[in-house]
């Protein structure tokens, strides 16, 4: 039983297709968002021109049997500060949402499916890095 929470560059990359990860969130038992990642999501639509349809698309997506909705809580704080202060002091920070992203993976005991490599940083998550994907020609 494998369970994945996306971030937000996973999400997007899914949704247009890339082959590698679009096969592995296909495997998982359970796929994962959080509050965090639906925030970045929707405010992104809000800079495009197609933000109905791609409304319409995470809908859709959230809806689907397998996928849950993890929400920020008092433990995923803690585990926020614990991260945090690990990168404050190894000298590698990251934005601010990746490191809620990051402590909601450790919670819950997930894989963190990602195309941003600074993830790889953070020792206390599991991370499957992707590469984007080129485009077709």
């Amino acid at each position: 039983m494998s369970r994945v929470l996306l971030d937000t560059s996973a999400y997007s990359a899914y949704m247009v297709g890339h082959p590698d990860l679009r096969e592995r969130v296909q495997q998982a038992s359970e796929v994962c968002l959080n509050a965090v990642v639906i925030g970045e999501v929707l405010a992104a639509f809000k800079k495009g021109t197609r933000t109905k349809e791609n409304e319409k698309g995470l809908h859709d997506f959230l809806a689907a049997p397998r996928v849950r909705i993890l929400s920020v809580d008092e433990e995923t704080a803690v585990r926020y500060a614990t991260i945090q202060d690990f990168l404050r002091r190894q000298g590698t920070p990251i934005p601010t949402n990746d490191v809620w992203i990051a402590a909601t993976a450790a919670q819950h005991g997930l894989r963190l499916l990602t195309l941003d490599a600074h993830f790889l940083h953070i020792p206390q998550v599991i991370v499957d890095f992707f590469e984007p994907a080129l485009p077709e020609r």
